[in-house]
């Protein structure tokens, strides 16, 4: 097959996605420590990188004469993580340790009573990928969120010209995906 950059180029018909364009959209809980919406508010300009999520379907190996028969089993997700600009207030930082804490408290070992059920320390979230026109592309939401891993963040006296950043891992029930409808040209 002799190699053609025009046959490439017309299969690319919209210069490919691009990986910065995107935002997360997080709430938190509102037992979450005061300043919970604007933390949320913040999030969506502070978390600075993530990853559109993935999952996998298990294999269920049956067995018929000594020959295995894969067949499909249940789906799993694996964790979303988001790393996240810490600014000066530590908003966002102190939200995320405050949602841990009244799920499961530092020295007790105890879940806030207002944190006994599902709904009340699981979220739902959003990332969205937008085109370079500004126009949404993909949406994945996430539901039932809640983290699970709050990273250290490093210091240190050489550090210079450097912000910050954080990243939080959280564990969901599942993710739905949207579609945008495409615009066309008229």
């Amino acid at each position: 097959m002799s190699f053609n950059v025009n046959q490439f180029r017309s299969n690319l018909v919209y210069d490919g996605a691009r990986p910065n364009l995107f935002e997360v959209y997080l709430a938190f809980p509102p037992q979450v420590i005061t300043g919970s919406g604007t933390a949320q508010a913040k999030t969506t300009f502070m978390a600075k990188s993530s990853h559109l999520p993935g999952s996998t379907v298990g294999v269920v190996p049956l067995f018929y004469f000594g020959r295995e028969v894969p067949v499909p089993g249940n789906r799993t997700f694996s964790p979303w993580t988001i790393s996240i600009i810490n600014d000066e207030d530590f908003l966002v930082k102190n939200a995320f340790e405050s949602w841990m804490n009244l799920i499961n408290s530092h020295a007790g070992n105890l879940r806030d009573p207002s944190m006994l059920d599902a709904l009340g320390y699981s979220v739902n979230a959003s990332v969205v990928q937008y085109g370079k026109t500004g126009n949404v592309i993909k949406q994945y939401d996430f539901i039932g969120l809640f983290p699970i891993d709050g990273s250290p963040i490093d210091l240190d006296w050489g550090a210079n010209d450097s912000i910050e950043e954080f990243t939080q891992t959280l564990q969901y029930q599942y993710w739905t995906s949207q579609i945008p409808v495409p615009v066309t040209d008229s």
